[in-house]
């Protein structure tokens, strides 16, 4: 009896997670966007690939101790034949060598057995500290370019989530325009049972009435497109439903006058900061290689303690004790080195001139966002006053229409100037408000 009162219970429950869909206003968006961005992810692995490279790199002047143990057998011990000198020892009175004595000697016994403790340490290399610096510079350079990678995330669901509001707002306008025209055309159809409107009329209105379904169709069809384009930005499920908080009037806020009239600073991009950091980076490679011609001294030290025999019960153990250093100094190197430096003073030139363009291009991107928010603004402004224009003209041609000294032509053509007006009016809020993001972009 409990099974069977708990089952309405889960179905219910199944069927509101199966119909369950998310909400997300634009910053929510953003933020989930970022956070499955597999452009950020790597960017995140990267900087902890930088963190073992900076630990790789301080390891090479840091005491490395290597233990080993070596055993050699010999089922054949390798000989060498004794030089004609060493034999004039053993001859006897007449020159002779004793019947028994072997012209070959090994000196190596059967079994050898070698335990050793080596221990080396980098006294002095010219590239050592350039190179552990430019580690620790690499880190912040990819930190860098994780930042850059989020602006650039935060940037595609920006663009990608606007459309789908351009898009409702349009819908929203539509069914009230659809919900007037019902009206007026139900109207009409009463006007014509009384015998005081013609089919022509009737007609005309209809027909007014399908096209405004048949683009709200359209509309619909297109902002599912739209919404799966935000799916893809924000790297969300397709399968899964999908709704935006927001609408055009929220995120559509006035631009600063920091945004508008202070001198522009392209250092707060963080593009710009990528550059100077590889800007330093391409400065330590150049110091990298020409320090490649400094000498370097290291030090090392090896203890091993040996036993060898003939058998593993009656051979001897032998104890090696060796400290020494050892200084490598270059000398010629076929030239090998100046073409690495002058290999790395063009990469240093060629990240200069790429940064310089860069600035440019950044400059030319603020002030062109500037003029075209502003231009995008009067734009709001003329079809705002178009707007009251054309709801002005709708609702007399209505009132003429009902009092009969206007036709149903005159109400459809102003219905349709109406409605061409609203979709001019939501376009041009919707252009102030992608002026408004990309003014955003250009100075941050």
């Amino acid at each position: 009896m409990i099974k069977i009162k708990l089952i309405p219970f889960i179905i219910f429950i199944f069927y509101f997670h199966a119909n369950a869909q998310e909400s997300f206003s634009l910053e929510q968006a953003i933020q989930y966007g970022i956070e499955h961005n597999v452009e950020v992810k790597n960017a995140n692995l990267g900087i902890q690939d930088a963190e073992a490279q900076i630990i790789e790199r301080r390891a090479i002047g840091i005491p490395q101790v290597n233990g080993a143990l070596k055993f050699d057998h010999y089922p054949q011990v390798p000989k060498q034949a004794l030089p004609e000198a060493f034999t004039f020892a053993f001859r006897d009175s007449t020159g002779s060598l004793p019947p028994d004595f072997e012209t070959e000697i090994s000196f190596l016994l059967k079994n050898n057995f070698t335990a050793s403790l080596t221990a080396s340490s980098l006294l002095f290399d010219g590239s050592y500290m350039t190179g552990l610096k430019a580690a620790k510079l690499f880190k912040q350079y990819v930190q860098a370019d994780l930042r850059s990678k989020e602006k650039a995330a935060r940037d595609a669901v920006m663009e990608a989530y606007l459309p789908s509001l351009l898009i409702t707002e349009s819908l929203i306008t539509l069914d009230k325009n659809i919900e007037n025209l019902t009206t007026v055309l139900f109207e009409t159809k009463e006007i014509f049972k009384a015998g005081f409107a013609e089919q022509l009329d009737v007609d005309r209105l209809e027909l007014s009435l399908a096209n405004l379904k048949s683009e709200k169709d359209k509309l619909e069809r297109q902002k599912n497109v739209t919404l799966n384009f935000l799916k893809m930005a924000m790297n969300y499920p397709l399968e899964d439903e999908i709704k935006l908080d927001d609408d055009i009037t929220t995120l559509l806020v006035e631009a600063t006058d920091q945004e508008l009239v202070d001198q522009i600073d392209v250092e707060r991009r963080p593009e710009i900061e990528v550059a100077n950091l590889g800007l330093e980076l391409s400065t330590l490679n150049v110091e990298l290689n020409e320090r490649g011609r400094w000498p370097s001294l290291a030090a090392y030290g090896s203890y091993q303690y040996q036993y060898q025999g003939n058998n593993l019960s009656n051979g001897f153990w032998a104890p090696t004790f060796v400290l020494g250093a050892q200084l490598n100094v270059p000398i010629f190197d076929g030239m090998m080195t100046k073409a690495k430096v002058e290999r790395a003073k063009i990469a240093l030139e060629t990240s200069e001139n790429q940064k310089e363009q860069m600035v440019s291009f950044i400059k030319l991107e603020i002030l062109n966002a500037r003029t075209n928010y502003l231009n995008a603004k009067i734009t709001v402004s003329d079809q705002e006053n178009n707007l009251a224009l054309a709801e002005r003209i709708y609702n007399t041609t209505k009132i003429k229409y009902k009092e009969g000294v206007g036709s149903s032509l005159e109400v459809t053509q102003a219905e349709q100037a109406l409605y061409q007006t609203q979709q001019n009016h939501i376009q041009a809020k919707y252009e102030l408000l992608i002026a408004k993001i990309a003014l955003e972009k250009a100075i941050k």
